[in-house]
């Protein structure tokens, strides 16, 4: 019998000492293990004076681990202390067994652990499932309780810091996260993305040198006011992403060298005699034409045979000064008069424009009428698209292959050369030859990913004088933005270190948010990310 106790204590209790099994039974509800507390005595909780003076005694029942799927509860003797320290306090106090029980905890320490793993593993609903399958049901909201009351993890001061923003509500509320980019652990999160908070939590660890971050004001700033002695390093993939939003607007401005100038004909006749020309009012399939038309041929077949105006107005419905219009009418395009035809419209400065995007292979009316709208155009949607419908899409479309789009192009300037394949190379070197400007803006492209992939950061001044052309006023832009932090990118651009660690925890953010179903306070959300990495 001593050997199945000891057994049943290495077993059951083998990480808690000074606890003694007793008995264990099995039930149909689960497994009940009576023990009790083998220590001598214990410290009070105010004044930690020793007490053996044993008070009472009394039966705790917390719930444990799970065995074999079964539920485990402790029947627990405790006692409760005199404490002989005239000056405390405290009469009496229960005891505590280290690593097994706290104060009213209806868990022992390890179901506790384990859960508050589960919780910061899968978050409310996902760990109540898992947890109610190896046989510890619990709440949704108890295991949130258990996260946030796990105390916060002792980080040391990081020598290299990366600082980074992430979204608790995208567009609306930001907030910013701390990653050590030695041993890519975060370190903290902040609940905004201001200067003063970044400033004031740098000033508090003075040990930081490196600062890795990317080209944000409110940034720049608090890196500046709270370590005024770190070296601020701006992020290389920050600075490649913005140089190809600024490659693709000046690709979009030079958009009409995509396509390569259609083939003149050779009789001048032959171009004119275009069918259902857009002067035109009512062409052929137009509602209102064909209507004209068919009125008519009734009209003079009515007339042929015999029938007079008024009786023709009564069969068809018209009015006698209407029918009076049509035998003057030679032919039905003389009737086409009145209030339809030639009348001007507020899209009329803007359908030379429209001519010619449909004539560069733009055939979105979305996108046409978003185009239009940066010029000044006021009115809505519809009109645009009805102006599409009814007279470009009969016009015929130019001869040839569609034109690669600016977002094509420009991806194929920020690619290596080497990397791109054979037709694409082709058709860069076609474009390249077509526009100047394009030519100029992928040497200055290709320029920058050599001093990037290089670190030769002390080119950068040269480079921004380079680019500083008025033909290319995104690329310029650019530029000119490089010259406020101008350390900073230099750094950025000579130094082994970036925020590639950063990016890659604010991803992990955006999925334990959508763990949380919408739960994800900061309080919460800080607790996983510190404690489940």
């Amino acid at each position: 019998m001593n050997e199945v106790q000891t057994t049943l204590e290495e077993v059951l209790l083998a990480s808690v000492e000074g606890v003694h099994v007793v008995a264990v039974e099995v039930a149909e509800d689960g497994v009940r293990v009576e023990a009790q507390s083998t220590m001598g005595g214990a410290s009070c909780p105010s004044c930690g004076l020793w007490s053996v003076r044993v008070h009472e005694s009394y039966l705790r029942f917390p719930r444990d681990l799970p065995t074999a799927g079964q539920h485990v509860v402790l029947s627990l003797r405790v006692r409760r202390f005199s404490c002989t320290e005239t000056a405390c306090p405290r009469r009496t106090f229960a005891e505590q067994i280290p690593g097994l029980t706290r104060r009213y905890g209806r868990r022992t320490e390890r179901l506790r652990s384990a859960l508050a793993s589960v919780g910061l593993a899968l978050a409310g609903r996902a760990g109540a499932r898992m947890a109610h399958v190896f046989g510890a049901p619990v709440s949704r909201n108890t295991l949130l309780r258990l996260m946030t009351s796990l105390p916060d993890p002792e980080v040391a001061v990081p020598r290299v810091v990366g600082v980074d923003e992430y979204a608790q509500r995208r567009g609306r509320i930001y907030g910013t996260v701390l990653v050590d980019v030695e041993t890519r652990r975060p370190v903290d999160l902040l609940p905004d993305r201001e200067a003063d908070t970044l400033a004031a939590w740098l000033a508090k660890r003075p040990g930081i040198e490196i600062i890795c971050r990317d080209r944000a004001v409110f940034y720049a700033e608090g890196s500046t006011r709270g370590a005024p002695q770190a070296l601020q390093v701006a992020d290389r993939w920050h600075l490649w992403h913005n140089l190809g939003q600024a490659t693709e607007k000046c690709v979009y401005r030079h958009r009409g060298c995509l396509r390569p100038a259609p083939v003149q004909p050779a009789d001048p006749d032959e171009a004119e005699a275009t069918p259902d020309s857009p002067s035109q009012p009512w062409p052929t399939g137009h509602r209102f034409a064909e209507r004209t038309r068919a009125k008519h041929a009734t009209v003079y077949a009515l007339l042929a045979a015999g029938h007079s105006k008024r009786s023709i107005a009564r069969q068809l419905g018209m009015g006698h000064s209407t029918v009076l219009r049509f035998p003057g009418a030679a032919t039905p395009e003389a009737l086409f008069t009145g209030q339809w035809q030639n009348r001007r419209t507020a899209l009329d400065p803007y359908k030379p424009y429209l001519h010619q995007r449909w004539q560069d292979g733009c055939t979105n009316a979305w996108k046409l009428w978003e185009e239009i709208k940066e010029q000044g155009y006021s009115h809505g949607y519809a009109s645009v698209r009805d102006y599409i419908r009814s007279v470009l899409r009969g016009s015929p479309q130019p001869i040839g292959p569609r034109p690669p789009t600016a977002r094509t192009v420009t991806r194929w300037v920020l690619t290596h050369p080497d990397a791109l394949q054979e037709p694409d190379r082709i058709q860069l070197k076609t474009v390249l030859a077509a526009c100047p400007e394009l030519d100029v803006l992928a040497g200055h492209v290709r320029s920058f990913a050599h001093m990037l992939t290089q670190l030769e950061g002390h080119r950068l001044p040269e480079w921004i004088e380079a680019a500083s052309t008025p033909n290319l006023p995104a690329l310029q832009s650019f530029a000119r933005h490089l010259e406020r932090d101008m350390d900073a990118v230099i750094a950025g651009l000579s130094l082994p270190w970036n925020s590639g660690v950063v990016e890659g925890h604010v991803n992990r953010i955006k999925m334990l948010k959508r763990q949380m179903f919408g739960r994800a306070g900061f309080e919460l959300l800080r607790k996983r990310v510190l404690l489940y990495s």
